[in-house]
């Protein structure tokens, strides 16, 4: 996955929040999990984009980056 494939996730991600959070309050307990569900693998794309940049700023290969599982970046502190 290159950086325009990380973006495009993202992007992706992001739209499909935005239409769940434009319903308001009338969201269902399904989309609600959905909406969770979300975050946790926006979370995963920016951790791996950051990565990619990292990695390359330092000159070593960006797709030697890998995607990091949802318990290791949600444990992360803010």
């Amino acid at each position: 996955m290159n950086d325009q494939d990380v973006h495009q996730s993202i992007e992706k991600l992001v739209a499909e929040e935005h239409a769940l959070l434009e319903k308001g309050g009338a969201i269902t307990d399904d989309e609600r999990k959905r909406l969770g569900a979300i975050n946790v693998q926006l979370d995963r794309m920016w951790d791996l984009l950051r990565q990619r940049r990292a990695r390359e700023e330092f000159g070593q290969d960006p797709n030697s980056a890998h995607e990091r599982s949802a318990d290791t970046v949600e444990k992360y502190l803010q």
